[in-house]
């Protein structure tokens, strides 16, 4: 199945029931009062967060969403009846934004949650709304209002508590599938990974986390250089962050221009991501050779106080300390509450 992260789509609210102009017709009653009923509501349009569901490939085939119309009012003080809710069923992760403004009308981070973007009509008002002692046949009734409609711009920002980060071919997929039950494509040459992964990673009976493998970062990033513009998103959702360095001796770039590098490619993309708490995992351990690039690699951080997890994800060398750290801060973030699970609300227009 492909991966979708990014989609537009039209919603089109539905539209008011008209009230209605009615009066009573009786035999014996040559001048009835008013009886038109009220018209119904139009339906929302509405976005649900649903696990069962990881990419936005169907709404890329099926681009408009259009909910029902409200029922317009009759004589004898009937009332129309009031559209369904159009739910459109997204992944949790799901931010949607108005497609003109880029203003957020939802951020569903929680399975079940749900969310208007489109504000169905209201029902116009019978005549025999307007009945007054002064007023005994008004012939008064309300329109009903349109419903909203807007195009909305839908992006999916997976939910995991650390993310993998590092170049091309720094180990994420073979860490990832070290750690975890996640298969994804492993090769020796770059960009083997095209979609982002997500791995469930279990340190002990009791705790687990979700780690995200990123596909690979370069110089230029945050501008649209190779791949990692368009998932770089994916990242801002993470607790936690661990950068992949590989030590191997036949790597060409130095380990801490590539630590810098990276680092500095989060800043320019978000200045947040830069602040998030993280790590770093020297990887290729097994073919490290003498050690001169760890060496460098200890050094670097020591000085900026990070700390450094020696790993070989084909071999497993490492691989125990590091799960523990990552169980550890990961539950410390969790305590605190960093992410917001909260949909942001749709501001309702007068």
């Amino acid at each position: 199945m492909d991966f979708v992260d990014q989609v537009k789509i039209y919603v089109k609210a539905g539209d008011g029931g008209n009230g209605c102009r009615s009066f009573r017709r009786e035999k014996h009653v040559p001048h009835g009062g008013p009886d038109g009923g009220d018209g119904g509501n139009g339906g929302d349009v509405v976005l649900e967060a649903t696990e069962r569901l990881s990419t936005l490939l169907d709404l890329q085939y099926q681009q408009h969403h259009i909910a029902k119309d409200g029922g317009s009012g009759e004589g004898s003080n009937r009332h129309g009846r009031s559209a369904p809710l159009y739910i459109i069923r997204v992944p949790v992760g799901t931010v949607a934004k108005d497609g003109e403004t880029q203003g957020s009308l939802a951020d569903l981070t929680e399975d079940g949650q749900q969310a208007i973007v489109a504000q169905g009509g209201r029902g116009g008002r019978g005549n025999a709304r307007f009945a007054t002692p002064t007023n005994r046949v008004p012939t008064r009734s309300d329109p009903g209002t349109p419903g909203e409609g807007r195009w909305i711009q839908l992006e999916l920002k997976l939910l995991a508590d650390v993310g993998l980060v590092g170049y091309p071919n720094a180990g994420k997929s073979t860490l990832i599938a070290a750690v975890s039950h996640a298969r994804p494509k492993i090769a020796d040459y770059p960009f083997t990974t095209l979609v982002p992964n997500l791995g469930v990673v279990s340190v002990d009976e009791e705790q687990s986390f979700v780690v995200a493998d990123i596909p690979g970062l370069i110089e230029g990033a945050h501008a649209g250089t190779g791949l990692g513009f368009q998932f770089l998103r994916h990242i801002e959702r993470t607790t936690f962050l661990l950068f992949l360095v590989d030590i191997s001796e036949s790597v060409r770039v130095d380990p801490v221009e590539t630590l810098q590098t990276l680092h500095k490619e989060l800043k320019l993309y978000n200045p947040e991501l830069a602040k998030k708490p993280c790590a770093v995992a020297a990887t290729k351990l097994d073919v490290a050779g003498e050690g001169k690039n760890l060496k460098k690699l200890e050094t670097c951080c020591r000085s900026r106080h990070l700390r450094l997890f020696p790993i070989s994800a084909v071999t497993g060398v490492g691989l125990k300390p590091l799960i523990r750290h990552l169980g550890k801060v990961v539950k410390e973030c969790r305590r605190e509450n960093i992410r917001a699970r909260r949909a942001v609300p749709l501001q309702t227009a007068n």
